[in-house]
């Protein structure tokens, strides 16, 4: 499998190619997942840190399980008590865990940009579980190959992301993957919750959620990012619901086959209808949180590949 990467920092640089690698490759560790035994041996040997300075549930869970799946040590570092809470820079921390040789570094950061500096300052492999209002490319991965299970295709599809376009790293990361498939991209949600510069995003723009659904084939609602706003986006919870909440009238519009999708957690009531949430038939948010352990195996597996072919290479060079 070619992989020609030393990071996975976000969608932005990976070509058609190497998405499809990945794809392929979990698309094998679901069925690992599956199987009464789920263990494999492809990062034996391996020492994993997650290092995770804002709060995370399935990031974190399925990072952790993915790595014991596959055989490494995994160690999970608790940043509330660590020194970077008693002043230590970014880099000092880097370099610190540098001179422990960790073989995989899984770092999520409020700074956009964060996670990139410290790959830039160690010798290991950098997994990006999200950095600011950048990037999150393993939840943009996980969402594709849900797409592509219930589709059988990514190409050619009319995705509809609907909500806080502008706070939203879960966004960017879909519409660069998305783009880069092929897909037909919707934006839909307010003026204030869309981002500077949305024309120069190659998706289509709706303040109108009906219309913006109309014959969609994905639907993709994105949680309120109240943590990252600092004034007044949105009127009301109860108006946002009424304007551009996923309920049974408003998916209507969308094709009769559309899937529901949310990368959680979800605030029902506010973006998304309990009801609509759970149907089995329509949602396949459960499915989302599958495919994320069997996205982040197969992540860590292609960058350990080519992590342990650049240290043979230097093995063999010494001896040369």
């Amino acid at each position: 499998m070619h992989f020609p990467h030393r990071h996975l920092l976000g969608i932005e640089h990976l070509p058609p190619a190497s998405i499809t690698t990945l794809l392929d490759l979990a698309d094998q560790y679901v069925a690992l997942n599956r199987r009464e035994v789920k263990h494999s041996d492809a990062l034996a040997g391996l020492t994993q840190i997650n290092m995770f300075f804002e709060a995370s549930t399935r990031t974190q869970a399925s990072f952790e399980l993915a790595g014991k799946r596959l055989g490494a040590d995994v160690m999970n570092m608790a940043v509330a008590q660590s020194s970077v809470k008693k002043g230590e820079t970014l880099i000092d921390t880097a370099l610190t865990l540098n001179a422990m040789h960790p073989d995989l570094l899984v770092v999520r950061h409020p700074a956009s940009g964060a996670v990139a500096l410290l790959a830039a300052k160690v010798n290991c492999a950098v997994l990006n579980a999200g950095d600011g209002r950048h990037e999150h490319p393993t939840q943009a991965l996980l969402d594709a190959l849900t797409i592509r299970r219930a589709k059988g295709r990514l190409h050619r599809l009319t995705v509809a992301i609907c909500g806080d376009i502008a706070h939203s790293r879960v966004a960017r990361s879909n519409i660069l993957l998305l783009n880069r498939m092929e897909s037909r991209i919707r934006l839909i949600g307010p003026p204030t919750l869309m981002p500077a510069g949305i024309a120069d995003f190659g998706c289509e723009v709706f303040d109108d959620m009906r219309a913006g659904l109309k014959g969609a084939d994905v639907v993709m609602m994105l949680r309120l990012q109240k943590e990252r706003m600092d004034g007044g986006f949105i009127p009301s919870e109860r108006e946002y619901y009424h304007r551009y909440g996923l309920d049974a009238e408003k998916l209507a519009h969308a094709a009769p086959d559309a899937i529901v999708m949310h990368p959680g957690p979800m605030n029902r009531g506010v973006e998304i209808d309990g009801e609509i949430a759970d149907d089995i038939n329509r949602s396949v948010i459960q499915e989302q949180v599958e495919m994320g352990v069997a996205v982040r195996m197969a992540a860590m597996d292609l960058l350990a590949r080519n992590l342990r072919a650049a240290r043979g290479a230097k093995v063999t060079e010494v001896m040369a």
